[in-house]
């Protein structure tokens, strides 16, 4: 092989890795105009809808009377349905949907050679989050109904191998979480966001397509919902499945229209509004 053709194949298998690199760790999303249909069908939401689902803010404004989910089991009790990680006490409780995603994402882990991880908080009632507040104080937790550990979307990862800071548990987990539906929830430049200290740990599940949008738009939850309360609508081909994201203030019961077939899931905000993510 001639030197020229030899380095024109070198560059062109450096460019198909960084090509892979790059669709492997940026997040696959096409935005295009809102979708236009004639057929349409009714669909009431109502004030409770604001307060159910899986996109709901919770922080030291906004709380929540009960779990986002009903589904909570306690995962030491339930080992069969738990992944390749470990529980750092036998009283970790979470949603046993949430867990079935949190096992996928451990698997994608393991497949780059992550595989040190264990769950250090998960669950907790109103009763656990009031009397952790009352031991620990307000600079270690948030009074009762006003935690994300009370919806059963979140919880808390460590690592065997050190600090979520340091080890590669942790990077890993910042680095790939929304491709699973998970974000992490609290990050070191967002802190005047959310209003609360760096936590590499602590994931929340808020499904795609949002996890996904919310990588591309370097968004935290507040700044998510905010995005949509200002749009109104957003349209968008996430992973290649289309997606019209819609966001109504609901102060009352109201019929809005969504198109004809498409399937939708909804969620309320916790805040004033109601979110209907409308899929094919």
């Amino acid at each position: 092989m001639k030197k020229s053709t030899k380095f024109l194949f070198i560059i062109m298998i450096a460019i198909i890795l960084a090509v892979l690199w790059f669709d492997r760790n940026n997040s696959s999303v096409i935005y295009h105009d809102p979708i236009e249909v004639e057929d349409e069908n009714p669909l009431k939401i109502d004030v409770a809808d604001v307060h159910q689902g899986e996109l709901l803010l919770v922080n030291e404004e906004y709380g929540i009377k009960e779990s986002a989910k009903t589904d909570i089991k306690n995962l030491y009790e339930n080992q069969e349905i738990t992944g390749d990680y470990g529980l750092l006490t036998t009283d970790i409780a979470l949603s046993k949907e949430i867990t079935a995603y949190f096992n996928e994402m451990i698997e994608g882990a393991k497949k780059d050679g992550v595989n040190n991880f264990l769950i250090s908080s998960g669950y907790r009632s109103f009763e656990e989050q009031t009397k952790l507040y009352q031991e620990k104080g307000r600079d270690y937790a948030l009074p009762g109904g006003y935690s994300e550990h009370q919806l059963g979307l979140a919880l808390d990862v460590g690592s065997s191998e050190g600090t979520m800071a340091e080890a590669a548990e942790g990077k890993w987990i910042a680095e790939n979480a929304w491709q699973y539906g998970f974000v992490l929830r609290y990050p070191q430049a967002k802190t005047d966001v959310t209003g609360i200290q760096y936590e590499p740990w602590h994931i929340r599940y808020v499904g795609k397509p949002h996890s996904v949008i919310m990588q591309d738009k370097n968004f935290v939850l507040e700044e998510y919902l905010a995005y949509l309360r200002e749009k109104e609508q957003i349209s968008a081909t996430v992973d290649g499945k289309e997606y019209n994201i819609r966001y109504y203030a609901v102060s009352k019961a109201k019929k809005v229209k969504i198109p004809k077939g498409y399937n939708y899931t909804i969620s309320g905000d916790n805040v004033g509004g109601v979110i209907i993510t409308l899929y094919k």
